[in-house]
């Protein structure tokens, strides 16, 4: 599983990059060396003097891109002392030349301690933040129970782990449950109510008998934190299914939001789930949510995906057809099906504007194991 999930971050175009945070590249680092030592052997192999000493003048700066001070001083004053020594014959260079260098490397060890302290200050800040979101939304295990199950979040707001729509996987007293949902608003305003709604989850899993009132814990959540403010209109869409103790039926109740897809023998079938009231809305005062429960078979997966994959549009305004994919885009895997079901949704609509999710379920029936 870990291997997977390496090839999932280093195809993933979400992360990180040198000029967001990443570590520099090697050639970065490497660059101001190589140039000074190509210079240098220019000179020396050449039988004339070689006017290619403005060349120098760059390696300070260079160097600011990829190195701390002290490696910068480093640096210039090497550049200083190939621009005197006359072994290099660089043209004799004046005394105006000579300080133009000298200044532009103080400048650059000034430069070079700046950005240190400042990257040392984002990878902190990035450290807490990441660990923060991890905490609220938690990497998903192989498998829960007798379920194994895959999640993917690309997140609309860039450089963010979490946003507006959320997922969980929890194993209780009553069997395994889980939810995928989608709250008012995305990015970072959102995080306090996916917060709340997840830690909802996660205790009426252990103590709810039925999703039902699963749903209605998490209604009351919200209708909680908006109490406060009557014009908060806080709700959310979500989707909860709860697996019997053999993994050989799911009860499914949706809030607002569409059900899964059932994989079947080839074959994308969507399940007959009527969608009540969102949550926040008052569910007590509505009519009570439809529970559908659904035979299950050895082979059977169970995906869901948030609207940022079924309204995505490609340039002609053409919906993603997630229904008519997923088929030919079907794997045993959970991991594998979630990669390849991303790989063509951005295929189809290479700038995705939303919160994107995906929740893959593969229960197996405890005959079949």
């Amino acid at each position: 599983m870990s291997s997977v999930r390496g090839r999932l971050a280093r195809r993933d175009p979400y992360r990180r990059g040198w000029l967001r945070g990443a570590p520099p590249p090697v050639w970065a680092r490497v660059l101001p060396s190589a140039l000074l030592a190509g210079v240098c052997l220019a000179e020396l192999i050449s039988p004339e003097p070689l006017d290619i000493g403005f060349l120098l003048g760059a390696i300070p700066p260079l160097a600011v891109l990829a190195h701390g001070p002290v490696a910068t001083a480093v640096l210039g004053a090497l550049v200083v002392v190939v621009l005197t020594v006359p072994v290099f014959n660089l043209d004799d260079p004046g005394s105006t030349d000579l300080l133009t260098v000298c200044f532009v490397s103080v400048l650059s060890v000034l430069l070079s301690y700046v950005r240190s302290r400042r990257d040392a200050q984002l990878v902190t800040e990035r450290t807490v933040a990441e660990v923060a979101q991890r905490a609220v939304v938690p990497l998903l295990p192989e498998r829960v129970g007798p379920v194994r199950c895959a999640g993917l979040y690309r997140a609309a707001q860039r450089g963010t782990l979490v946003g507006g729509d959320f997922f969980d996987v929890r194993a209780g007293p009553y069997g395994v449950r889980a939810v995928m949902g989608d709250v008012q608003g995305h990015g970072l305003s959102a995080v306090a109510t996916v917060a709340s709604l997840l830690g909802a989850f996660r205790e009426a899993a252990l103590d709810q008998p039925d999703p039902e009132a699963v749903a209605a814990r998490l209604d009351r959540r919200l209708a909680v934190d908006s109490a406060d403010d009557p014009h908060a209109e806080l709700f959310a869409t979500a989707v909860l299914l709860d697996f019997s103790a053999d993994a050989r039926v799911v009860r499914i109740v949706a809030c607002g939001q569409a059900g899964p897809l059932l994989l079947r023998d080839g074959r994308a079938v969507e399940l007959d789930v009527e969608p009540c009231t969102p949550l926040g809305l008052g569910l007590a005062g509505a009519a009570r949510p439809r529970l559908v429960s659904v035979p299950l078979r050895a082979g059977d997966r169970l995906f869901l995906a948030s609207d940022g994959v079924t309204e995505a549009r490609d340039a002609g305004g053409v919906f993603y057809p997630l229904a008519e994919r997923l088929p030919g885009l079907a794997a045993d895997d959970p991991v594998t099906l979630a990669e390849r079901v991303w790989a063509d949704l951005v295929r189809h609509c290479p700038d995705v504007q939303d919160d994107v999710t995906m929740l893959v379920l593969a229960p197996r029936p405890q005959d079949e194991r």
